[in-house]
């Protein structure tokens, strides 16, 4: 019995080849997100509530890829997001990066061009983010006492995320062309 269990721990994994876009695809999409993140979508907003084009962008590679690079990416971005962010310390970083792990979690043996899924994904980890940020926000010192407030942001911003995940999934597949 011994030799059997040594045989197999010993034995090399399957690794399957990487699947998902290549990082500077990925990265350029990250980079062009967060110019207009931080010039453009801004006016978009309603309620003081804007979309997150980077949180979009991060859950399209997310979807994509396994959990590793997802989370990876997702803790790149969240850095990105606190350079441009004032008094945020690491709290998009740790509400990103999580975030992204999740999606990749939800993700796997699923379509990524599934509308329904990645909508729902999209609204979960959106919350989730939403979340997290807060949570880490307020072991920084910032006041918890908006807790309401910042429900009802986070609603209406996973509705916008995920509004923007359709709209560029329709015109990725409008554009694609494998299209008979």
């Amino acid at each position: 019995m011994r030799s059997i269990e040594l045989s197999s721990y010993r034995a090399k994994p399957h690794v399957a080849p990487f699947v998902g876009p290549p990082w500077y695809v990925a990265a350029a999409w990250l980079g062009a997100s967060l110019v207009a993140q931080s010039t453009v979508v801004h006016y978009l907003s309603l309620r003081g509530v804007v979309p997150s084009v980077v949180f979009a962008v991060v859950l399209w590679y997310a979807i994509r890829v396994d959990t590793w690079r997802a989370t990876l990416f997702g803790l790149v971005a969240g850095l990105c997001e606190d350079a441009l962010s004032a008094g945020t310390g690491a709290a998009w970083m740790i509400a990103t990066a999580a975030s992204a792990m999740l999606a990749s979690v939800l993700s796997r043996g699923f379509f990524a061009d599934s509308v329904p899924l990645v909508v729902t994904i999209t609204l979960v980890a959106t919350l989730i983010r939403s979340v997290l940020y807060w949570g880490a926000a307020s072991l920084a010192g910032y006041p918890p006492g908006l807790g309401t407030l910042h429900f009802h942001e986070a609603v209406l911003q996973s509705v916008f995320n995920a509004l923007v995940m359709v709209a560029a999934m329709l015109i990725v597949r409008r554009a694609s062309p494998s299209r008979q």
